[in-house]
């Protein structure tokens, strides 16, 4: 019996990930992205493909963990004073973006559809709050969520999160069921709320996190970590705020912490694995026998919105001082609704605002704008690269160099001359037009291919080279190609530029064969100067910086094998960081 039990618990867990293992990689092969193929897998073992699931919405339901821990890894990136100086951007920009796109859309509902005032309201407000999970997984696949543009867009979604708590209070008052009571009881257990969060955060999550790592237990640390997450996002939803937001907050207040790295290190996991599964259950929430009835609106909808929306969008971004490039960019990643559409449709449908057949069409609108999403933004990529000149840059075909080099700034260039010196054949790439044309007025021969994409490694030679030297200065980049030439290339010898020494860890994980990081060598040559600058003997000096790089080897060598914080006995930390701050210049001591 308890066997037939385990069996039903692994079977479905099996399916999903056998989906997910086949379809993503083959997605992205494609140059589609990861997030298409999890919708594309979980619409074919959903209900209306093989029915190998029937409830895609408790699916959908438990797998937003995966969004909600997403959120506290990034405010772990934010220390609170980034995110108070973002402040301008959150009330100013986002507010304004939903203000416009709000307006807009219901006008489309009320004036192109006859929806009435409060059905068109409803409609247009859920397609207005944007879905987190898919913006911020695409920013993390293109690696733009730490730049300027990238922290706009977070600062967008975070204001639209927070509009979650007035709109169903407004769904509360136009409820013919609930007479317009709660709204402002509502607002207040919110805000009581967030409160008592930041508070926590605050005061008792280091003390906690200090006596977890007393304990010495990895297990308890992740447990400990984990249940931080879950208790912020429980709190936020019994408030019926955003549970993504309230785990922001608190990964916020954690920043500063020292045991920041290794809460991410233990949270991360999960992290990836939710993410993945919530957007199997949005594939599979997809009902396809609405969409084959209902076509003809569905797809007016779906078209009318999302045009309606990106001009709103689009024309905030050039009023706030975005250039057109990037104003088209951030335009084709806020063209969908939102997670939390679901939400404000279901109360909506409870509280009589919406019937039940426009909260399933207003549903499946959001979930197909969802997919279309990575297909917007791959057209948009493509429309922006083809107003860059191309002239006097050839792309990458046939080539047949012995090594393959993918990257040519500063870094490429220097490692480029010991192979040109010995006349190794040597084949070059860079995704920058204006850096190939700068290495061509100097006599250099780069084409112009992204090194991201299998097919164009194919064609710049990698399946004949015997080794490719990753020179790029994108640590996610630099692990997607890495990834692509171990799984289809495996006779070429991987030589990795490293970005830091998180990233060195990952690559020596991944089975690179030499990865190098980009600044060690040049710190280890400043800190000899310094010693030389002080007057040590040359024989103290290399024997000091024998000793360095040995201590950092093994260091290194024991992260590998543990995490952040293994090793660090083999770090010089000096008696106390006071003498890090200047003093004075009346309290120092006259030198002996």
């Amino acid at each position: 019996m308890a066997e037939s039990s385990l069996a039903e618990t692994i079977g479905p867990a099996a399916v999903l990930m056998g989906a997910a293992v086949v379809a993503v990689p083959m997605f992205r092969g494609l140059g589609l992205g990861s997030v298409l193929g999890y919708f594309a897998a979980g619409m074919l073992v959903g209900p209306s493909v093989l029915r190998l699931f029937d409830d895609a919405h408790s699916i959908l339901h438990f797998s937003e963990l995966g969004v909600v821990m997403f959120l506290f890894i990034i405010g772990l990136e934010l220390r609170p004073g980034k995110l108070w100086a973002m402040r301008g951007q959150i009330l100013g920009l986002g507010l304004v973006q939903v203000f416009v796109a709000m307006t807009t859309l219901t006008a489309v509902g009320l004036l192109l559809f006859g929806l009435a005032g409060p059905v068109a309201f409803i409609a247009g407000a859920g397609f207005v709050l944007s879905s987190t999970a898919v913006i911020m997984s695409m920013l993390q696949d293109r690696g733009e969520i730490s730049g300027a543009e990238g922290q706009r867009s977070v600062a967008i979604l975070l204001f639209e999160d927070l509009m979650i708590v007035p709109l169903l209070a407004v769904v509360a008052f136009l409820s013919p069921l609930a007479g317009g009571q709660g709204g402002l009881s509502d607002v207040l257990v919110a805000a009581g709320a967030l409160l008592l969060l930041l508070i926590v955060s605050r005061w008792g999550l280091n003390p906690f996190f200090g006596l977890l790592a007393r304990a010495r237990t990895r297990e308890v640390g992740t447990a400990g970590a984990l249940l931080v997450v879950l208790g912020a996002a429980l709190l936020m939803d019994a408030a019926g705020l955003s549970m993504a937001m309230g785990t922001f907050l608190a990964g916020v207040m954690l920043s500063s912490s020292s045991y920041r790295h290794q809460i991410e290190s233990d949270v991360e996991p999960f992290r990836g694995l939710l993410m993945g599964l919530f957007f199997l259950a949005v594939g599979m929430s997809l009902d396809l026998a609405v969409v084959a009835a209902e076509w003809p609106l569905l797809l007016a909808l779906l078209s009318a919105f999302t045009v309606a929306k990106g001009v709103a969008v689009y024309g905030v971004a050039r009023v706030f001082g975005t250039g057109g490039r990037q104003a088209l960019h951030r335009t084709s990643m806020f063209l969908q609704g939102g997670e939390f559409a679901f939400v404000l449709y279901a109360a909506a449908a409870s509280g009589g605002v919406i019937d039940a057949r426009e909260s399933a069409l207003f549903s499946t609108v959001i979930i197909l704008s969802m997919a279309m999403t990575p297909l917007l933004m791959i057209a948009a990529d493509r429309l922006l690269r083809a107003e860059v000149s191309m002239e006097g840059v050839e792309s990458a075909v046939d080539l047949k160099g012995r090594v393959l080099m993918i990257g040519f700034g500063r870094f490429g260039q220097i490692a480029s001359q010991a192979l040109l010196s010995r006349g190794v054949s040597l084949s070059v790439i860079d995704f920058n037009p204006d850096r190939i044309r700068d290495a061509a007025r100097y006599g250099f021969k780069v084409y112009f291919g992204d090194g991201t994409r299998l097919d164009i490694l194919r064609q710049s030679g990698a399946h004949q080279a015997d080794a490719v030297m990753v020179c790029i200065d994108d640590a996610k980049a630099a692990m997607q190609v890495v990834g692509l030439v171990r799984g289809a290339f495996p006779q070429a010898k991987l030589l990795v530029r490293s970005y830091d020494r998180g990233h060195a860890v990952e690559l020596i994980r991944a089975g690179v064969d030499y990865e190098v990081r980009e600044t060690a060598w040049s710190a280890y040559q400043m800190g000899a100067a310094g010693l030389r600058a002080l007057g040590h003997a040359e024989v103290d000096v290399e024997e000091t910086m024998e000793d360095t790089r040995r201590r950092d080897a093994e260091r290194l060598a024991e992260q590998v094998q543990g995490d952040d914080m293994s090793g660090l006995d083999r770090i010089h930390l000096g008696p106390a960081p006071e003498p890090l701050v200047p003093e004075p210049l009346t309290k120092v001591a006259a030198p002996r």
